[in-house]
């Protein structure tokens, strides 16, 4: 969710004065870096984003204030929409039976606030978009979750842009080109969020690496092919989010103008240049200083709070963003990688989070580093390539040529994560089991945007309209989830009409 903030307008004066401190909290960040201890026991973290959607109708249920009081648990916030709902996942770490207990906590989490959206008349699906999302819950702001924060930042982006938010997203047909008055189509995208902690020293090699393979990663876990009824990219959440958030009007994007969501430019040789262009390159959305927020200089083990920088780069929605978090007595870094969509199931969940976790580790100890022999364009084409065709898209490989990415990850990098994740600590009974899961995944070449556009084909071949079977499809995915079995295995029906009438026939 990211911290409140006490007021949605600033003078000039306020923003002169927040720049002038960002810079000096850039200067103290650069030599704290060089100095301080950090904490390094290599834990991870997840936070998950997900949808409220009506039982009736499975159409999104505005429904987050209400079910947050009656969770009334401090794991569970709001996120930007107010059909969406967010729950952070107690760290843990990736060695003996780690993500099997992770795997276990996205069950519980997603099952408790289930229940109590039944109560109210809705589910939790945990999926990238909401399929049965539609122009017509944007056309006001009730679709806005509560909160100084989200309105700030939706007045931000709107000025700086000037105009409104236009979404162009290839896909089937014409594919979606719509203009919206508001930051609405970023509540569309719910995610799956991966923290890893790292010392000062791996930083650099660590966000290389898992920028280096993204793409792979984003094809491997796409579970967003429908928005707004259309069939888009397997993981439409990258073009929506980076075109729902964008500042830029045409000119300043054609003039080379960075989007705020960001995938980067070049590789790091260091955490510090990653903040340093943060600062450099994007004005502030949201001018707080430390002292219109009350916050405190230091922490109470004389960690500098950085208030201005910690706030900006919030603001700036990297796919592997760097966080500095000063803690109580002492700071740590992570590296969030924010590029993976919620769902399917708990257990493709975890088997992601698994695959990059033992990813990250194999590659920053190889002799030779993978970013060394690809370029950063390589990898920013192949993440985009990826993102539209999920395991479906070929891709140029170091070593290897143009490869199918879904051959690719069979024959080395789920064997590579596998190796990783063992080296790791990890139980081999946990090891076996995600490396399971990922190979069938990759063999079948089922993902969950896969089993959404194949479910939505087979049930328009036997007669229903698409939001019919977009709604259909919600109804069939949140019962799967409820198997707690890895999507790959999922059914789907069968592609048949009924011979005996050409009319349309009922939806089993």
């Amino acid at each position: 969710m990211g911290r409140e903030i006490g007021t949605t307008e600033y003078t000039r004066s306020q923003r002169t004065h927040y720049r002038r401190e960002l810079r000096r909290n850039l200067d103290l960040f650069e030599s704290f870096l060089d100095t301080a201890e950090f904490i390094d026991e290599g834990t991870v973290g997840v936070e998950l984003e997900m949808n409220l959607a009506r039982t009736d109708t499975m159409a999104p249920a505005l429904l987050a204030d209400r079910l947050l009081e009656d969770l009334d648990d401090e794991d569970y916030v709001h996120e930007i929409g107010r059909f969406n709902l967010e729950a952070n996942l107690p760290v843990t770490r990736p060695q003996g039976g780690g993500l099997r207990e992770l795997e276990q906590e996205l069950s519980e989490k997603i099952a408790r606030a289930d229940a109590a959206a039944q109560e109210r008349g809705a589910r939790v699906v945990p999926i990238g978009h909401l399929p049965t999302v539609d122009e017509e819950l944007f056309a006001d702001d009730e679709w806005r979750a509560p909160g100084a924060r989200y309105e700030a930042l939706q007045n931000s982006v709107l000025e700086a842009r000037g105009e409104e938010i236009h979404l162009s997203i290839e896909g089937e047909g014409k594919g979606l080109d719509l203009l919206f008055d508001s930051i609405a189509p970023e509540s569309a995208c719910t995610s799956m969020q991966l923290h890893l902690q790292v010392p000062p020293e791996h930083f650099a090699a660590t966000w290389n690496a898992a920028q280096a393979i993204a793409g792979p990663q984003v094809a491997l876990a796409a579970n967003s092919p429908f928005l707004l009824g259309r069939r888009l990219w397997h993981e439409t959440r990258v073009p929506t989010f980076v075109q729902a958030l964008d500042t830029r009007p045409p000119e300043y994007a054609a003039q080379g103008v960075r989007p705020r969501v960001w995938f980067g430019e070049r590789w790091i040789t260091s955490m510090f240049d990653l903040f340093e262009e943060n600062v450099r390159l994007f004005p502030a959305l949201i001018p707080e200083s430390r002292e219109m927020a009350a916050e405190p200089l230091l922490t109470e083990g004389s960690a500098p709070r950085l208030h201005e920088l910690m706030l900006h780069n919030g603001t700036v929605w990297r796919w592997n963003r760097p966080i500095y978090d000063p803690g109580t007595d002492v700071p740590h870094l992570r590296l969030e990688n924010r590029l993976l969509p919620a769902g399917p199931s708990p257990a493709d969940m975890a088997a992601n989070a698994a695959f990059f976790y033992g990813i990250l580790h194999s590659l920053v100890h190889e002799r030779r580093p993978l970013w060394s022999r690809m370029s950063f364009e390589q990898a920013a084409e192949t993440f985009q390539q990826c993102a539209r065709w999920g395991l479906e898209a070929r891709v140029q490989w170091p070593r290897i040529g143009r490869v199918r990415v879904a051959d690719l990850l069979l024959e080395q990098l789920i064997p590579q994560a596998m190796e990783g994740l063992a080296a790791l600590g990890a139980d081999e009974d946990v090891t076996a089991h995600y490396c399971g899961i990922l190979t069938e995944r990759a063999r079948t070449g089922r993902n969950g945007a896969r089993w959404q556009i194949d479910t939505v084909t087979s049930l328009e071949l036997r007669g229903a309209s698409r939001p019919e079977a977009l709604a259909e499809m919600t109804r069939l995915y949140r019962a799967a989830v409820d198997t707690g079995e890895p999507v790959h295995a999922w059914p789907v029906p069968a592609r048949q009409r009924d011979s005996a009438s050409t009319s349309r026939t009922p939806i089993s």
